[in-house]
């Protein structure tokens, strides 16, 4: 049982440790731009839907009411 931790530990460490030397910081900063893009596409898109049917059912409630 503690040699298939052990097995396991070591192929996770070096999995992490060969794979964190080959990320340049190239990919980093590709990476973190295209995380604030995707959050402000994101943000954008939420505030447009939630005009659009907020004002979908205000309108709804007032024609009701008339």
């Amino acid at each position: 049982m503690i040699h298939d931790i052990q097995i396991r530990s070591g192929v996770i460490g070096g999995t992490l440790l060969s794979t964190a030397l080959n990320i340049g910081m190239n990919d980093l900063l590709f990476t973190a731009i295209m995380s604030v893009i995707g959050a402000v596409v994101s943000f954008f898109v939420s505030y447009i839907l939630r005009k659009l049917f907020s004002d979908s059912k205000a309108s709804k409630k007032k024609s009701k009411n008339a």
